[in-house]
């Protein structure tokens, strides 16, 4: 059957300069087969399903898959999938918050000035490595152990261990060698500059490395690190994909309740319908 579809770039306003997501808007009666065939086809490292909830606070579910297994949860598919339901008609129960229901559970997202953003998720594993990993996560960097600044784990899922240099320059400079780890490399820019923060996402991917043009769960991750170490204060914008030339933003805000928000501009690319 014909099934409405778009793909959209996530953590920009300039079409095809994010990081594209592909969603399927009515997912009912695919199985988890079906789906996983899909998203391996569009070959994105995200393709969504919106289903109906079945948590009756939650406003949609969604279903996230890489080309070749299934998500709890991501930042980018997160906002990318909000942006769509919410062009295509749906309406939040609360003006203004979404809450989105994945594997991971209840995530609320909420409309801001700067875009959708997310509620980033606790994470599942923080705090020092042990020196031995530094030293091999140093040469997957090929960066000598003296040009680390700091680094934790800041794991929200994926298992992202967080990598602190001296300057973005230096983030942007990394030729990694063929890693075994999701690292996330920060560095920050100069005082005043229009960013804060260069990110960079590189993951182990077919006996290679594969670097993320804009990753939602690592920003989230890293933004609690850098706040709760003094490094950044909020509001704060990062920028993330320059290496591959994309000019992702992403927005780190937080809220009275110390809640950390993570998001950015969402604009549509493709729109039509999908037999599956």
């Amino acid at each position: 059957m014909q099934r409405a579809f778009t793909q959209v770039d996530v953590f920009t306003s300039v079409p095809y300069h994010g990081n594209p997501l592909a969603v399927v808007l009515d997912g009912k009666g695919l199985t988890t087969e079906e789906m996983q065939r899909f998203a391996h086809w569009t070959n994105l490292s995200e393709t969504t399903f919106v289903l109906p909830p079945t948590d009756p606070a939650a406003d949609y579910r969604v279903r996230i898959f890489t080309t070749d297994s299934e998500l709890p949860f991501a930042g980018h598919p997160t906002l990318g999938t909000c942006h769509a339901w919410l062009a295509a008609g749906g309406k939040p129960q609360r003006p203004g918050m979404i809450v989105q229901e994945c594997g991971a559970g209840l995530v609320k997202v909420r409309e801001t000035e700067d875009g959708l953003a997310f509620a980033a998720p606790p994470l599942v594993r923080s705090g020092p490595v042990e020196e031995a990993f530094a030293e091999h996560v140093a040469g997957l960097l090929r960066l000598d152990r003296s040009e680390i600044v700091d680094i934790e784990w800041a794991d929200n899922g994926p298992g992202w261990v967080a990598v602190l240099l001296r300057d973005a320059d230096a983030v942007l400079a990394v030729e990694p060698a063929v890693v075994d780890c999701f690292i996330g490399v920060v560095g920050p820019y100069p005082e005043g500059a229009p960013h804060a923060f260069e990110v960079r996402a590189l993951c182990p991917f077919s006996g290679g490395t594969v670097e993320d043009p804009v990753t939602g769960s690592l920003n989230a991750s890293v933004a609690q690190w850098l706040l709760r170490t003094g490094r950044a204060r909020a509001p704060y914008v990062a920028a993330q994909g320059t290496r591959l030339g994309r000019a992702g933003r992403i927005h780190v805000s937080t809220d009275d309740e110390g809640t950390i928000w993570v998001g950015g501009s969402t604009v549509p690319c493709v729109s039509g319908h999908v037999e599956l």
